[in-house]
C-alpha cells in the first residue's frame, strides 16, 4: 500500500494524491492548476488507462478540473462523488471543456491573422467531458461505500461547497488494513447556507489541507450584509457598478443570499430597485442545484428560509445572462448595477469583459469575494496593480478594488487544528497539502511543535509506505523551468489510444488462451493495416 504526492504540495491548486493498493491504482483528486505554477509536479506513475477510480473530494475545478484529460487520455474507471458534487460536476466539467476548446479556437484566430501556422488544440473537448460523467458514482453521505475487494470508502460533509466532503478510506492488503482520511477543502464555520464541518473520529494517516493555515479569521462572524450595503450604497451612489468577481458554484450563491437579505429590507437608500446581473450560465445552472439539493445541504438558518416557502437565493430585480448577447448588453446598461461574473480569479470567462469595462472608471467598484492565487489577474488587483492588460490592450486601474473581510470558504489556522484535533486519537502522521509552500511549512511545524502532532509537508513526488508507515522517497522542490513538449491534437489522442490498449494488454493475463490469441490477431491487423 503506498501513497503518492503529484499536485497541490506545497502549493493551492491542481489536487491530486495516488494511491496503490494490491493490483488498483487509485487518484484523490485530479484538478486543474490555476495560477502560476512554480514547482513541478511529477507525472502520475502509471499510465491514465490503468487508473481504476478517482475519488473527489469537491467539484472545485482546482480538484476535478482535469477529470476529462483523464479520460482523454485512456481513463475508463469509475469516479466516485457526493450526489450534489456529481450534480455540479456535470455542469463544471463541461464548461471546463466549453473553455478550452474557446481558447483553442482563439489562439487559432490570433495565429492566422499572424501568419502562424502551428494549430492550438485543447487538453480536452465535450466529447472527453462527457465521457468522464457518465463514469461518475453519486453517493451518499456517511454511508461506508465497498468499492472492490479492498477499498471502502466514506464520505464526510466538510462545509467548503455544496456536496463537498472529507473521504476516508479503507485499504487491505493481505491480513492489512489501514485507514487514511483525505480532508478536501474544509469549510469556515457560521457561513451561509452550508452545515459547518463535521469532524471525522478515528485514522491512521491524514492528508490536509492548509490554504489558510497562516492566517486567523475575524473572532466574530462578519457583517456580511452591512459591508456589502456600505459598498453598494456608496459606489451607486456615484453612478457607478459593483463588479464580483466570483466562482460560479458556491460563492455566487452566498452572494445571491446576502444580496437578497439587502434587496427585501431595502437597505440600500435611493437605489431600493437595483438589478443584480449574474452573468454566468454555469452560476445559473449551478444555483438550480443548490435549490435541489438544499434538505441534504443547507444549514439550520438557510432552512428555516425554505420551510416558510422562500428560496432563499433568488429575488426580485435578479437577472439571469445566459447568451453572450445578454452579456454583452449589460454593460450597455447606464443604471448603477450589480454584476457577479466568473472566473473567481479574473482567469477567463465573462468577468473579463466586465472589467475592461468598469477597471478604468474611478465611480466603479471591483469586489473580490474569494481567494485569488499567485499569478492571477484577481491576485495582481488586490496587490494594487496601475494597470493591467485585457484582450491585448492596456487598462488604467481607476475604480475601487476592495474584497469584503472575512468572506472564505476555508477554515482558517483554527479551524484547521480544530478539525485536526477533533480526531480521538492522534493518526500516526499528518500529511500537510495545498496550501502556498510557506504556508504548508509552516502550519506542519504549528502541528507539531505547538500540538504534538506527526505532521510533515511533503513535495510532489514523496511516496509514503502505508504499511510500513515509512518515507518510501521523500521528493526535493523542483522549481519550473521549462514544461518539456507534450504531444498535442490527434496525435496526442493516438497516444493516449496507444497507453491504453497497453493497460488492456496488461491486464489480460489469465484470461483464455483463444481469446488472448484473438486480441493478438486483431492488434497485428491494425498494425499491419497502418505500417
Amino acid at each position: 500500500m503506498k501513497l503518492m504526492f503529484i499536485g497541490a504540495a506545497h502549493e493551492v491548486t491542481g489536487s491530486c494524491h495516488y494511491l496503490q493498493v494490491g493490483d488498483k491504482h487509485i487518484l484523490v483528486d485530479y484538478g486543474m492548476q490555476q495560477g502560476v505554477d512554480v514547482l513541478e509536479n511529477e507525472p502520475l506513475p502509471v499510465n491514465e488507462s490503468l487508473i481504476d477510480y478517482v475519488f473527489l473530494t469537491h467539484a472545485h475545478v482546482d480538484h476535478s478540473g482535469y477529470l476529462p484529460l483523464l479520460y482523454a487520455r485512456g481513463f475508463r474507471g469509475q469516479v466516485f462523488m457526493t450526489e450534489a458534487t456529481a450534480d455540479l460536476c456535470s455542469i463544471m466539467l463541461r464548461d471546463c471543456a466549453h473553455i478550452q476548446m474557446q481558447e483553442a479556437e482563439w489562439k487559432n484566430r490570433k495565429a492566422k491573422r499572424s501568419s502562424k501556422v502551428s494549430a492550438a488544440v485543447p487538453l480536452f473537448d465535450m466529447q472527453d467531458a462527457e465521457g468522464v460523467i457518465k463514469r461518475i458514482v453519486p453517493c451518499d453521505y456517511n454511508k461506508e461505500i465497498e468499492v472492490c475487494e479492498g477499498v471502502k470508502i466514506r464520505f464526510t460533509d466538510i462545509g467548503h461547497l455544496l456536496g463537498s466532503s472529507s473521504i476516508e478510506v479503507w485499504l487491505t492488503e493481505g491480513n492489512i488494513t489501514k485507514k487514511i482520511v483525505f480532508s478536501g477543502d474544509i469549510g469556515n464555520k457560521n457561513q451561509p447556507l452550508l452545515r459547518d464541518p463535521q469532524p471525522t473520529a478515528t485514522a491512521d494517516y491524514v492528508v490536509m489541507e492548509s490554504t489558510y493555515g497562516d492566517r486567523i479569521h475575524s473572532a466574530t462572524r462578519p457583517d456580511y450584509v452591512a459591508e456589502l450595503t456600505k459598498i453598494l450604497q456608496e459606489t451607486f451612489d456615484k453612478g457607478g457598478n459593483v463588479v464580483i468577481p466570483s466562482f460560479a458554484v458556491g460563492r455566487t450563491q452566498e452572494m445571491l443570499y446576502f444580496l437578497r437579505q439587502i434587496k427585501v429590507n431595502r437597505l440600500v437608500k435611493g437605489h431600493e430597485n437595483f438589478t443584480v446581473y449574474v452573468d454566468s450560465p454555469m452560476a445559473v445552472e449551478a444555483t438550480g442545484v443548490f435549490t435541489e439539493n438544499r434538505y441534504e445541504c443547507f444549514d439550520e438558518e438557510a432552512m428555516q428560509y425554505v420551510r416558510e416557502g422562500i428560496n432563499p437565493i433568488s429575488f426580485a430585480g435578479l437577472k439571469l445572462s445566459i447568451t453572450s448577447d445578454e452579456s454583452k448588453a449589460i454593460n450597455f446598461d447606464d443604471e448603477p448595477k450589480v454584476i457577479l461574473s466568473a472566473s473567481g480569479m479574473c482567469e477567463a470567462g465573462r468577468i473579463r469583459h466586465h472589467l475592461k469595462h468598469n477597471l478604468w472608471r474611478p465611480e466603479s467598484t471591483i469586489l473580490f469575494v474569494g481567494y485569488q492565487s499567485i499569478g492571477t489577474l484577481g491576485r495582481v488587483l488586490v496587490e494594487g496593480a496601475q494597470e493591467v492588460k485585457l484582450f491585448g490592450e492596456p487598462i488604467e486601474v481607476r475604480a475601487q478594488i476592495k474584497t469584503l473581510a472575512g468572506m472564505s470558504g476555508h477554515a482558517d489556522k483554527d479551524g484547521l487544528i480544530e478539525w485536526i484535533t477533533a480526531f480521538e486519537e492522534k493518526p500516526r502522521k499528518v500529511f500537510v497539502v495545498h496550501g502556498e509552500d510557506a504556508v504548508c511549512t509552516s502550519f506542519a511545524e504549528c502541528l507539531q511543535v505547538e500540538h504534538g502532532q506527526r505532521a510533515y509537508a511533503p513535495y510532489s513526488g514523496t511516496i509514503f509506505d502505508l504499511t510500513s508507515g515509512k518515507l518510501e522517497y521523500e521528493a526535493q522542490p523542483v522549481y519550473i523551468k521549462k514544461k518539456a513538449k507534450q504531444p498535442t491534437g490527434v496525435y496526442a489522442r493516438l497516444v493516449a489510444a496507444g497507453q491504453r490498449l497497453v493497460a488492456l494488454i496488461s491486464k489480460s493475463d489469465g484470461l483464455a488462451n483463444k481469446d488472448m490469441a484473438k486480441m493478438a490477431d486483431q492488434i497485428n491487423s491494425i498494425c499491419d493495416k497502418w505500417e
